[in-house]
């Protein structure tokens, strides 16, 4: 018994210091394997892209398989350093960056099965959102967070809106297949005119199909004016709820011990998403 509690304390001030060093960046110890961390990463982004270049490839294919390799298992203890050190893995696991971090070793062991999964390693791309916390940039990390949230609160009048577009594009394009139809083979049925007039309501006209009577291109003039008063509207939607979000108060980059998870008040003294303490 004495021997358990003896040991408990040690073992948790091992997994604190290197919770420390792997998920804050206060300390010199914790930036300087952060910085390392976005060398590795930027490195593994460099070796896929030069893979995909054959001169290069053939060249020097041995050598860039060899350092994927090396940089994948540098990845992998770093994973499994970042679950020993939360007290809630499954978690970290579940969360945004662990699926990432996973994400960002998995193609490589894939390739071993699967012949050219490891391009899927440009996911790591992603990795480098970690930048704005570990450079502590933390009007970044506050802006990004306004974003997401004006885009969550908005989703529900955005999807209403898109099942209205969509509809409206069914209706004029069925209309626009009724007109031409007859006289323009590229409008040889309704799916294909749908897709002419997305193509026109989002104001994208890539002119592959382009309307030749008088009538479906006083139809195609109206399209085009109605793209611009719909981009509009989403705009709108958008920018009510960042200016909402925006007198939210501010959030800090610490780390939750517990589950890793970032997004606090700054005077938070315990995790909003488990209670534990920050």
């Amino acid at each position: 018994m004495s021997q358990k509690t003896v040991l408990n304390p040690v073992q948790q001030n091992w997994k604190q210091k290197l919770f420390t060093i792997i998920f804050e960046a206060d300390t010199k110890a914790g930036r300087i394997f952060d910085l390392a961390l976005l060398f590795f990463i930027l490195l593994s982004l460099a070796i896929v892209m030069l893979e995909s270049m054959k001169p290069v490839n053939d060249i020097y294919g041995k050598e860039l398989v060899t350092l994927e390799w090396i940089v994948t298992i540098l990845f992998t203890i770093e994973y499994v350093l970042r679950l020993l050190s939360v007290k809630r893995s499954v978690k970290y696991m579940t969360s945004f960056y662990g699926i990432i971090d996973l994400l960002s070793i998995l193609p490589t062991y894939l390739s071993l099965l699967i012949p050219g999964s490891h391009f899927l390693l440009a996911i790591r791309a992603l990795r480098l959102m970690r930048v704005f916390r570990i450079l502590k940039l933390s009007q970044f990390v506050r802006e990004g967070t306004t974003i997401v949230l004006a885009m969550k609160a908005s989703a529900r009048r955005i999807s209403i809106f898109l099942s209205f577009v969509v509809l409206l594009s069914i209706i004029l394009g069925a209309l626009i297949y009724v007109v031409e139809s007859g006289v323009n083979e590229k409008y040889s049925s309704i799916p294909q005119s749908v897709y002419w007039a997305i193509v026109t309501i989002t104001t994208v006209g890539y002119g592959d199909i382009s309307p030749i009577t008088p009538v479906g291109k006083l139809i195609a003039s109206f399209i085009m004016l109605l793209g611009y008063a719909i981009i509009a509207v989403p705009t709108g939607i958008v920018t009510v709820e960042l200016s909402r979000s925006a007198r939210r108060d501010e959030t800090n980059t610490t780390a939750c011990p517990n589950c890793s998870a970032y997004g606090h008040d700054p005077d938070a003294k315990f995790c909003k998403y488990c209670g534990h303490s920050l």
